[in-house]
């Protein structure tokens, strides 16, 4: 057996080894303080899991329509409308099996083999993956530190190629925390369209925010793709539901491909979204909201008083982004000593990029209590004052 180029060639996440090694550490007893994880440390809501309880316990397990059900397709629309000021049809919404799904989906319905894709760097490691996937090239769009890691319309075009057709931004995005103001998605989303292609914009991090109000693109165009989840604000990570936002001609596609790759997102986990949208669920998830708020902040006052720069803006998400050259050359090397010694793990830079120095970076996620995030920096700062 003979395993396919993509397969070979794929590699894996260097934080996967730190956290392996941190979970043969708790095995042998040690406390190790989880700053690597991408996940809140928050459950499903109450009113959600009541939700899905109420329709596994009716039968209502059945396959639904490949592009979602009716109910929550209109329900995610309402929501645009409601907190976003977005005007969406219903139609122009695909319900899919994760945000990873939704990608999946949009990069099929517009790659061709050989087509360019250009993507922040730093950024989310698996998108390089989904473009090769579909038989794309990720294009490295490299920002720089000294603008925080910020991408400009001017950079965009700048950076696009004959080939590009994609140009994909987050926002907020992982690893920096970082947001792009409205007039700059809209200037990004306008250039893209100009070139002959088309901006995919990942909102899976809306609405954890801290400096500025939510908000989407789709409050300024309707010439994007937009790519959310349930799974961030709405801490329905293993539940395996996303969707996105394709103007309207793109819509009968991503149905032939959703009915072809995934038959239909999960029904049990439509039935609890439905009720994460309503008021009863955003209480509680606002509630969340702030809780994540302090926690950033007593990260970033730590942070600052053992003289570790924080490099992005940290708006949103639940991530900063740290230099600790000060301390190293080598951030993967940095985090495995300070797992062994500190018995706390961090994201090395690494798996974040090629183009931007990463050797620099490691990524901290608040996704723990904030008495744990006070404990982290206590022992982080008995282990710099070893060095």
């Amino acid at each position: 057996m003979t395993l396919s180029h993509f397969a070979s060639q794929i590699p894996p996440f260097h934080v996967m080894a730190l956290l392996e090694r941190a979970q043969q550490l708790e095995g042998q007893g040690r406390d190790v303080i989880h700053l690597e994880v991408g996940e809140p440390d928050f459950e499903t809501p109450g009113p959600v899991l009541d939700a899905i309880h109420d329709a596994m316990s009716h039968g209502k397990t059945g396959y639904t329509p490949a592009a979602g059900l009716p109910a929550l397709r209109e329900a995610i629309a309402a929501d645009y409308r409601n907190r976003f000021a977005a005007e969406v049809s219903p139609e122009r919404i695909v319900v899919t099996p994760g945000a990873s799904g939704a990608l999946q989906l949009a990069l099929a319905a517009l790659i061709n083999p050989g087509d360019g894709v250009l993507l922040c760097d730093p950024g989310y490691p698996c998108n390089r993956q989904f473009v090769r996937l579909v038989g794309g090239e990720p294009q490295p769009l490299v920002l720089d530190a000294q603008d925080h890691f910020s991408l400009s319309p001017q950079a965009l075009l700048e950076a696009w190629q004959p080939s590009t057709r994609v140009a994909m931004v987050a926002s907020p995005d992982n690893p920096t925390g970082n947001m792009l103001s409205l007039d700059t998605l809209q200037a990004l989303a306008a250039g893209a369209c100009e070139q002959g292609g088309i901006l995919l914009v990942d909102e899976i991090y809306q609405g954890l925010c801290y400096t500025q109000p939510a908000a989407s693109v789709l409050s300024r165009t309707d010439q994007v793709v937009v790519i959310n989840s349930f799974s961030k604000y709405f801490c329905m990570t293993g539940w395996r539901l996303g969707w996105l936002v394709a103007p309207e001609p793109l819509v009968p596609a991503l149905e032939r491909l959703a009915q072809n790759l995934f038959l239909a997102p999960s029904t049990p986990a439509q039935y609890g979204a439905l009720t994460a949208l309503e008021e009863s669920s955003l209480t509680i998830l606002e509630q969340r909201h702030q809780l994540l708020a302090r926690r950033r902040q007593c990260l970033l006052n730590g942070l600052a008083h053992l003289k570790l720069p924080v490099v992005s803006r940290a708006d949103g998400a639940f991530y900063v982004y740290v230099d600790v050259s000060a301390h190293t050359d080598d951030s993967f090397a940095f985090c495995a000593d300070l797992l062994e010694k500190a018995h706390i793990a961090m994201t090395p830079g690494l798996d974040f990029g090629e183009g931007h120095d990463h050797r620099r970076y490691v990524r901290l996620a608040y996704t723990c209590s904030e008495s744990r995030l006070v404990e982290a920096l206590h022992r982080l700062e008995t282990y710099l004052e070893s060095l």
